[in-house]
């Protein structure tokens, strides 16, 4: 039971609770990876697995699925943020996901059925849902925030989709909400896997408001108390937000973006770099001469078609290619490569002329029918 009644401290300390504006706050077990907390009326899902970024296994997922699909009809508000120092959520657990791959088990499709229709739910709650994208968010951590009402982003924050130098596709939505920021900022983002920092994240439309780390406890605090209304919790966000912050760093080189990833094929990508010439675009040519370039074909596909899809229809076709993914060979040995022996990668197929046409299309076929993602 929520009391709802001002309270001494210590009775709350007595009862494993604890006080948020002298509201008394529900906790969950502090051993758990997800700590739930209800305040009154309102969720607060924090992430609590500092030691690994809070990247996201499938028992959080699940935990985060049930307090989400329970809040939406008891709760006027949820806010979810990271335990630690270092990152909201540095993404998936991939490195769990290959691991079992390698021994034959289906933990991945099952990891990222679960973890798209997290993100579906997120996409389409009911109630608003404010993330604070303070620190590392990568990966399934852009997939926990992008999706909500509500992205706060701190001077601390790192935000980047970094798939195709592990062999995989930019998920979690990346191919709805990638081609969505203008021009080819999107793709641009999906195929370096380039890192926008601070205010960066807001300028680009990642995030929808910039508030100093120091004011995120204050900012918690005034939502539980008195953000009860979407026009009080807007109003709120507003006041803690600033709007005096430095101009976009990518600004100096959006011209250059456009037209170089406005090429019709990632072939095309790399000789209008190489004709570009400058520092800038030379230096993006050696990212991308680094990564998977199977990789970089998907990438390129799922964000053109993503551009006129639902969320739900490209977390659908996300899920197709993320299993073909699972059955071929640069995944593992992109998250083997960067995560476990963090040496160079030997992809397979090792050139982009290699990549035909038809190897795209096959990881773009449908799966058997009781396999495919239900939205």
């Amino acid at each position: 039971m929520i009391v709802m009644r001002r309270l001494p401290v210590g009775w709350c300390a007595r009862q494993s609770k604890t006080l948020v504006g002298g509201v008394c706050r529900a906790m969950s077990s502090g051993d758990s990876e997800v700590l739930l907390d209800s305040v009154g009326n309102k969720g607060v899902i924090t992430l609590n697995r500092p030691k690994a970024l809070n990247a996201l296994n499938l028992t959080m997922v699940r935990k985060i699925t049930a307090a989400l699909r329970d809040w939406e009809s008891s709760k006027s508000l949820v806010i979810i943020k990271g335990a630690g120092e270092k990152a909201f959520c540095a993404g998936g657990d991939v490195r769990a996901v290959t691991e079992a791959g390698l021994r034959g088990d289906k933990l991945g499709e099952d990891f990222f059925k679960e973890e798209f229709t997290l993100n579906s739910l997120i996409g389409t709650y009911h109630i608003p849902y404010v993330s604070f994208i303070d620190k590392i968010t990568m990966g399934g951590g852009v997939g926990l925030s992008v999706h909500g009402a509500y992205r706060v982003a701190t001077e601390r924050t790192l935000v980047a989709m970094p798939e195709s130098a592990i062999g995989f596709i930019c998920d979690v939505g990346g191919s709805y909400f990638l081609p969505r920021l203008g021009g080819k900022l999107g793709l641009f983002l999906g195929l370096t896997g380039h890192r926008l920092k601070g205010s960066d994240v807001l300028k680009a439309g990642i995030a929808t408001h910039y508030v100093e780390s120091s004011q995120l406890d204050d900012l918690e605090r005034s939502l539980l108390e008195k953000g009860n209304t979407v026009r009080d919790i807007e109003k709120i966000l507003g006041e803690f937000s600033q709007r005096d912050v430095a101009e976009f760093s990518l600004l100096p080189h959006l011209k250059q973006i456009n037209h170089c990833f406005s090429a019709p094929t990632v072939e095309d990508i790399i000789m209008r770099l190489k004709e570009e010439g400058s520092e800038w675009s030379l230096g993006m040519l050696q990212v991308l001469q680094k990564v998977s370039p199977t990789s970089l074909k998907l990438i390129k596909r799922t964000l053109e078609e993503g551009a006129t899809k639902s969320l739900q229809d490209c977390l659908i076709n996300e899920f197709r290619v993320a299993c073909h993914c699972l059955k071929g060979h640069d995944f593992f040995e992109g998250v083997r490569a960067l995560l476990i022996d963090k040496d160079k990668p030997k992809w397979k197929p090792a050139s982009l002329e290699e990549v035909t046409d038809d190897f795209v299309a096959s990881f773009f076929a449908p799966l058997p029918p009781d396999q495919e993602l239900v939205l």
